[in-house]
């Protein structure tokens, strides 16, 4: 049995933008998330731009440009590694 079946998630795939910002909606809260959160459009030209499958992290400065780009996730999550990219585009 897959995780989201034993933990009693089911969502269907998204057929609208409108859709997709409900799901989102509902992950986010479900989740307590309160930093922002940003979807992609229905073609996933942000996902397929960034490689952002299945997840991974980005730290992206004001002007758009990649600061750091974490591994796959969740295993190549690396906060602490993170943490210095942020702090180091911030000057701290």
């Amino acid at each position: 049995m897959k995780r989201n079946q034993r933990e009693g998630i089911a969502v269907k795939q998204p057929k609208t933008e409108k859709e997709r910002a409900e799901v989102a909606d509902t992950c986010r809260l479900g989740l307590k998330i309160s930093i922002p959160m940003l979807i992609d459009n229905m073609d996933n030209a942000v996902e397929k731009a960034y490689a952002a499958w299945p997840d991974r992290l980005y730290v992206v400065d004001k002007d758009g440009t990649i600061f750091y780009k974490g591994g796959l996730g969740p295993r190549g999550f690396n906060p602490r590694e993170m943490a210095q990219a942020l702090e180091k585009m911030l000057g701290k």
